[in-house]
Parts: C-alpha cells; structure tokens; sequence
C-alpha cells in the first residue's frame, strides 16, 4: 500500500514540506529530502491511528500524479488497514470477529491495534473470518 505525496520546498524556513492528497491529517517536514522521506513514512504510519480509533475507513491510495513520490505503509500496517476497513464495511465490531474467529475480542483488538506486534497469520486468519484472503505479492 503506497500513498502519493508532494514534496514542496519550503522557501522560508528551508527543507520540504510533505502532504498526502488522500490522507490529509498527514503533513510533516524535513531540512533535506532524505529527511523528509523518513518523516513521511512515520507520519503516514501514524496518521492511520486516527482512521483506527475513530473507526474510520482508511482511504485507498490513488494513483500517483506527476511530480509526487510514493510512500509505503509497512505490510503488517498495511494489512490491518485492510481488516479495518472490511469490519467497517461489513458491520463487524471486535466481539463478532472474535465469535467467528472462535477467539476473544482481546484478541482480535490486538491484532487491529497498529502498535501491536502481530503474526500476518492472525491478521490473514482475521480476513478469513470476514470470507476474504490475504494475498502478499512480490513485485
């Protein structure tokens, strides 16, 4: 999953600043473009927080338009972006999840919290519950 951002030099205080057209509480800076690149993975990273707890749909990435730079999310972030938002499309709360994954919603809150270390497996087990697959392809 890899966001599109822009890379705007900033004139007056140096560096660049970095937007994402699809997630818009993402916005960070860095003094050079190297800086700026590792600041736009995180923020990215951590603009998804919002989308969890608000219970929020993730927007898709679009397709990038000229001059802007792909962003990836981590694939196990990735991944619980996508769980998240088929609960969400499907009206499955954590408590349902967990009664078809034949586990507690302790459980399955973990695997949806970004923060939390989880097993691909139990995220791709999670999407099964909800009669989707998980596929990981190499590119």
């Amino acid at each position: 999953m890899k966001y599109p951002a822009t890379f705007t030099p900033d004139n007056e205080a140096g560096g660049y600043v970095v937007t994402f057209r699809d997630i818009p509480e993402a916005i960070t800076q860095g003094d050079t473009e190297e800086e700026a690149m590792s600041m736009a993975a995180d923020v990215l990273l951590s603009a998804m927080d919002f989308y969890f707890e608000d219970k929020r749909q993730v927007p898709p990435p679009s397709q990038p338009q000229k001059g802007e730079r792909l962003i990836a999310l981590p694939v196990s972030a990735a991944a619980k972006v996508l769980l998240l938002n088929e609960m969400l499309a499907q009206k499955v709360g954590p408590s349902e999840l967990a009664r078809r994954m034949g586990t507690s919603p302790q459980v399955v809150n973990r695997v949806i919290d970004l923060r939390h270390a989880t097993k691909i497996d139990q995220v791709a087990d999670a999407l099964g519950a909800l009669g989707k697959e998980l596929h990981v392809v190499a590119v």
